[in-house]
């Protein structure tokens, strides 16, 4: 199967896996937190089809991967009654948070696992060395006489390299994700409601304007410190 292929497919699977993780960690978090109306909806799941939006989750990445963006987007809102809530603000914002704490966790697991591999697994290194690169686009890459593991090693190097950037991107303060639903707490009523019309224009405004800013600024700092913790260890 053609290369550019195999690396696409890789990519989706692992986004797919991580749309799903993030919002069943919205919902379990609601859920334990006195509102199960996730729960009751069936939101609590891996089940991808209970989570996958057909714009946020299908087309966005689509154009990402034509395009070369960074593959990102969103799945389906975990639907909240926050009059559950025991303190409205409180657990809502915490609520809001599991889901970009999923993709840190996902990632740091997957970390964990890779230094495993290094150590542990006959031709480890070379695994994890020619997924880095090829996750990386670094053209002329050998993928001759590669260990057996080394599937396994792509697979999760990808589940760190699109954990972190769903994580940065979640949490940028723009309707409707999730750094939005936090930011909306602290503001006055008035710049509240201004602020809630901003809607998908304000994320045409990031992806024209500022979005390779502030992947530049936080996620690559952050791969770069994954990166570093996995050549090291």
């Amino acid at each position: 199967m053609n290369q550019e292929v195999v690396l696409i497919v890789f990519q989706v699977v692992v986004l797919v896996l991580a749309f799903s993780i993030h919002e069943s960690a919205h919902a379990w978090t609601a859920w334990r937190l006195g509102d199960p109306t996730a729960k009751m909806l069936g939101r609590v799941t891996l089940n991808p089809l209970k989570h996958l939006d057909p714009f946020g989750s299908v087309l966005m990445p689509l154009l990402a991967l034509v395009y070369h963006w960074p593959l990102i987007g969103w799945a389906k809102p975990t639907p909240v009654t926050a009059r559950n809530f025991k303190n409205y603000r409180r657990d809502d914002i915490l609520v809001t948070l599991a889901g970009p704490a999923s993709n840190l966790l996902s990632a740091t697991v997957a970390l964990i696992l890779l230094v495993l591999i290094k150590h542990v697994v006959p031709g480890g290194v070379l695994a994890i060395g020619t997924a880095m690169a090829l996750a990386s686009h670094i053209p002329g890459i050998a993928t001759d006489n590669l260990p057996a593991l080394f599937p396994i090693a792509l697979f999760l190097y990808f589940v760190i390299l699109i954990n972190l950037l769903l994580f940065v991107f979640n949490l940028i303060p723009i309707p409707p994700l999730d750094g939005s639903h936090v930011l909306r707490h602290f503001l006055p009523y008035k710049a509240l409601q201004v602020y809630d019309r901003v809607g998908m224009f304000g994320m045409i405004i990031l992806f024209l304007v500022g979005g390779s800013f502030i992947f530049s600024v936080f996620f690559t700092p952050l791969l770069n410190t994954f990166n570093h913790i996995l050549f090291t260890l």
